[in-house]
């Protein structure tokens, strides 16, 4: 291998997937590529594994890549992401250094039906039910039914209108609240908009569907969870920080909600001492919302196509 060798490395394949899902021989040849199966958090140690690369494959926002790293690669000349935007990239700084940022096709159908798993999941308290089979006892809690409760969507567009037909089904008050959610929209889904106070209120279940965005960070505080009922259910597969982590940690903490399914965080991986880790009341899960075969195939099969062009374009 001599240094005009286009190296492309494959960030964050948890589940060593990334080999298994595309079909990576048009690369032989034209490139080497390198998979990482494990996280890298500190900067200067992820500065020191990337810099030999051309090409970067990351997944979703597992590693940001922001401008201060962007900056100390001067060998990157493409970064490949999943999904059809990323957030976590500061594209701008990208740009300025002449760095391609190129993305794939999505679908909301992995969060939609995960969304369920979590509700249902947290209604009949499935994970304890299991752990409690596991471990040689028997039945150790109750459940409560769906239907007839008020089903709180925060965000009634992609994802959150499938979710809201879903709830329907099921029998639920389905209610919708957003900052640009208008009348007309929720009406045409059989869904009652409310205001932010009356979602609160009035949810026995509040499921979160909106984009992570200045506004929309830290949304749901400690005085809108105080306003939430007692027995309420809180659900998020969109993005951590929508949701003040230590408001929540409080409000499991102290019993004010019945519990909650929480598959997105302020840090991820999610530190091993972290609380939703321990908590009893809380269904953690590790951001696996979009992880299915099926996206993985759209996911990797996509990169590969798109690290194809670029190299036909850029790299010949």
């Amino acid at each position: 291998m001599n240094d005009a060798t286009i190296r492309i490395a494959v960030l964050d394949d948890y589940q060593d997937a990334a080999l298994r899902f595309a079909d990576w021989s048009p690369l032989e040849g034209r490139a080497e590529v390198t998979v990482f199966r494990d996280h890298e958090a500190d900067h200067d140690a992820l500065v020191r594994r990337l810099a030999p690369y051309d090409v970067i494959c990351v997944m979703r926002e597992r590693t940001p890549m922001t401008a201060n790293l962007i900056a100390a690669l001067p060998r990157l000349r493409l970064i490949a992401s999943t999904g059809r935007g990323n957030a976590s990239i500061d594209e701008a700084a990208a740009a300025s250094r002449g760095v391609q940022v190129v993305h794939t096709n999505y679908s909301s159908t992995p969060t939609i039906e995960f969304t369920w798993a979590a509700i249902l999941g947290l209604a009949r308290g499935i994970a304890d039910e299991a752990a409690s089979v596991r471990a040689g006892a028997w039945q150790a809690g109750l459940g409560v039914e769906l239907r007839g409760k008020t089903l709180g969507i925060l965000g009634l567009g992609r994802i959150g209108s499938k979710v809201a037909r879903i709830g329907q089904a099921f029998g639920m008050q389905v209610i919708a609240w957003s900052q640009n959610l208008a009348e007309e929209t929720a009406g045409a889904l059989g869904v009652r908009r409310v205001t932010k106070q009356e979602l609160l209120a009035r949810s026995d279940f509040l499921t979160i569907h909106t984009r992570l965005s200045e506004r929309t960070r830290g949304i749901i505080g400690a005085e809108d969870l105080a306003a939430m009922k007692p027995g309420a259910r809180l659900i998020n597969s969109s993005r951590g920080p929508i949701v003040d982590e230590a408001a929540l940690v409080d409000a499991l903490s102290h019993g004010r909600l019945a519990g909650a399914a929480i598959d997105v965080f302020d840090e991820e991986p999610l530190p091993p001492a972290h609380p939703f880790r321990t908590l009893p009341n809380v269904l953690a899960t590790p951001h696996i919302g979009y992880v299915t075969e099926e996206m993985y195939r759209t996911f990797y099969g996509d990169t590969v196509r798109n690290v194809l062009d670029w190299l036909d374009r850029h790299a010949a």
